[in-house]
């Protein structure tokens, strides 16, 4: 059982850590120009695009879990068709992004509200990289299929690709034609399309015998329609709660001061970093979860979660330690702005806590996303975003001002490792 998670999880935790990386090389070019306006542009815009693109991640968790369960069961023309549905729901998302995208940006300036200068070069950022949705939402369906699939290669290769190019756009635009938040923008849009051409290109020569039991009216088929959109709609509603969570993070960051936002946003590089790798383990519990599920193995998928929550909880101690005492030499890779160092060394504690409270909630994700089991990932989320998260930032906002944004947001990645962990015998366990 080890071989096979770390099989599935290492390539997955290159894959994922690539994508932190690049934001913090991405952070790391602004924030050594002349003012951390162009951080924080590059923070309110990626807000935008986070709410925009998380709230679909269901198109990337709902195919690779049916995709796990069709190959549990050797179905190929299940596993095809539902690629072919993703990937359908995909550019038909994008499509109406594009139709709203003043609407976005314009309700996305309002709900933010951060200076004017920011907001200006946040709308630039806006305006080019929104071209993208069709080739970021078509990799999402991609790489859910090849993770539902056990091949965690694929995407990992597509992430280097992606990121690589992304990171050479962005330099050339930057460093060589003396651009600012705007040419980060380009950079992404055009290593997102460059992704998914290729991600489409290999799927039609690795698997092309598969096509030819591809069916457009078994596509359309109502109830497999009605069962994919059924798990994908609670996953919608998790995620949105998710992004909105994190969105709240810097809209209330935003309204305290420009300094403020610019200290949680280098400090938030740390939770998307850790979130990322430990999220390799989350995927590979994606796989592994659907497929015993599908293959009606009880034994097996309560060992793949035994096994997940203890290298979530080992991986955790390290990551917390490297946070907390070295947190400030890991800053330096992202500023050079003193004030900005200095006046985020009282909140280390608070990142340094992050591993420790939070991994259970993205290993419990992946365990529950490869069962289909959406409605309780939903309703976990709704307790702990709107009945902990929120309440308490207001509640602690007037004493402790950041430090009670950072307490709120600690807790609220607690409760959701606590609740999935306390309903696993009822939505994992009951269907094997």
């Amino acid at each position: 059982m080890r071989k096979q998670i770390l099989r599935l999880a290492l390539p997955n935790i290159l894959s994922n850590i690539s994508v932190p990386l690049l934001g913090i090389v991405d952070l790391a070019l602004m924030g050594h120009l002349e003012s951390e306006v162009h951080i924080n542009a590059i923070a309110i815009g990626g807000v935008i695009f986070s709410f925009i693109y998380m709230s679909f991640g269901f198109l990337r968790m709902g195919t690779t879990g049916f995709a796990a369960q069709a190959y549990g069961k050797k179905d190929e023309k299940e596993s095809i068709l539902v690629f072919s549905r993703s990937l359908l729901l995909a550019f038909s998302i994008a499509f109406l992004l594009l139709l709203s995208q003043e609407l976005i940006i314009t309700i996305g300036m309002q709900l933010l509200q951060s200076s004017p200068e920011v907001s200006l070069y946040a709308q630039q950022y806006y305006s080019i990289r929104i071209f993208a949705a069709p080739a970021t939402l078509g990799l999402y369906a991609i790489t859910g299929w090849f993770i539902g699939r056990q091949d965690t290669k694929t995407p990992l290769f597509l992430a280097l690709l992606i990121n690589f190019a992304n990171l050479g756009f962005n330099l050339l635009f930057i460093k060589v034609f003396d651009m600012k938040s705007e040419g980060v923008a380009w950079g992404t849009l055009i290593a997102q399309y460059l992704g998914f051409l290729s991600g489409l290109l290999i799927i039609v020569i690795r698997h092309k015998a598969i096509f030819r039991l591809w069916s457009f009216k078994k596509m359309l088929y109502r109830p497999a329609l009605k069962a994919y959109f059924k798990v994908n709609q609670d996953i919608f509603i998790r995620t949105l709660l998710l992004i909105s969570s994190l969105s709240f993070f810097t809209a209330a960051s935003a309204r305290m001061s420009d300094n403020i936002l610019a200290i949680n946003t280098i400090l938030f590089q740390f939770f998307l970093f850790f979130s990322y790798f430990i999220d390799g383990f989350a995927n590979a519990a994606e796989a592994l979860v659907g497929k015993y599920i599908g293959k009606g193995k009880s034994k097996e998928v309560k060992a793949v979660v035994n096994q997940l929550l203890k290298w979530g909880f080992y991986l955790s101690i390290p990551f917390s330690v490297l946070f907390f005492f070295f947190g400030k030499n890991l800053m330096y890779i992202l500023t050079d702005i003193p004030h900005l160092i200095d006046e985020a060394q009282p909140y280390f504690i608070w990142i340094g806590l992050i591993p420790v409270l939070s991994f259970a909630a993205f290993i419990y994700d992946g365990i529950y996303v490869g069962a289909t089991q959406a409605k309780a990932m939903r309703n976990s989320m709704f307790i702990a975003s709107l009945l902990i998260y929120v309440p308490l930032y207001y509640l602690l906002r007037e004493p402790f001002g950041n430090h009670g944004l950072w307490i709120a947001f600690l807790a609220f990645l607690a409760v959701r490792g606590v609740l999935l962990f306390v309903w696993t015998k009822k939505y994992i366990y009951k269907l094997i």
